[in-house]
């Protein structure tokens, strides 16, 4: 028999506890609510992926919004990891540099305007953002990095597969507003609005946008 330290046995309960919580929260989430699925397909049909959804619906919700993914966007073989993230408004992100080489942070956005200056390997960045919008990125010493931040006032948010598919849990039903953003969409801030109605029985809703 191995006996692990007290630490780390409640190191490995803690995330257990954390992972049981995790999945309780999903399951009522989707039982009080809605699943709804959206498909997004460029011009030619073909499945757009990565691209952001979000739904507004005309039923308030309160609370503090939590995704399941990490508050995180690296810098790795000079490329931003995740090229494109959500994030809650109000949240905070790191910067971790994954790279042997430096990386600095800029962006010229609107929802944000800052600079991170240079710093190394293994090393941490964070930065806050209160403004609802798209952020783009950029490194100052290698142009070709390009990454995007989309910050949002809804926890029915979510990007695209492979397939154009994203599946949005726990949504109220009635009158929404659905918006899709994606960096080389052809639409003014690269995003389109559409009115829907959220129904126990909708089927996938199908949206073809236009491509750079």
């Amino acid at each position: 028999m191995v006996f692990l330290p007290a630490s780390l046995r409640l190191r490995n309960l803690f995330l257990v506890l954390v992972l049981a919580v995790a999945g309780i929260a999903s399951a009522v989430a989707a039982a009080d609510g809605n699943r709804y699925r959206v498909q997004v397909v460029d011009a030619d049909g073909l499945p757009v992926r990565d691209a952001v959804v979000e739904l507004h619906s005309a039923r308030a919700t309160s609370g503090q919004i939590r995704f399941p993914w990490m508050m995180a966007m690296a810098q790795k073989d000079r490329q931003f990891v995740p090229g494109t993230l959500i994030v809650a408004k109000g949240s905070t992100v790191a910067f971790p540099n994954l790279d042997q080489v430096r990386h600095s942070i800029y962006s010229f956005s609107k929802a944000a305007r800052f600079e991170i200056e240079l710093y190394g390997r293994d090393q941490t960045r964070t930065h806050s953002f209160p403004v609802t919008g798209t952020v783009r990125l950029g490194c100052n010493i290698h142009d070709q990095m390009r990454g995007y931040i989309r910050v949002t006032d809804t926890p029915f948010a979510g990007k695209t597969d492979h397939n154009g598919y994203v599946t949005l849990d726990g949504v109220p039903g009635g009158p929404a507003r659905l918006t899709v953003w994606h960096p080389r969409l052809r639409a003014p801030g690269n995003e389109l609005t559409s009115a829907v109605t959220v129904t126990a029985d909708a089927k996938p809703y199908r949206l073809k946008v236009e491509l750079r």
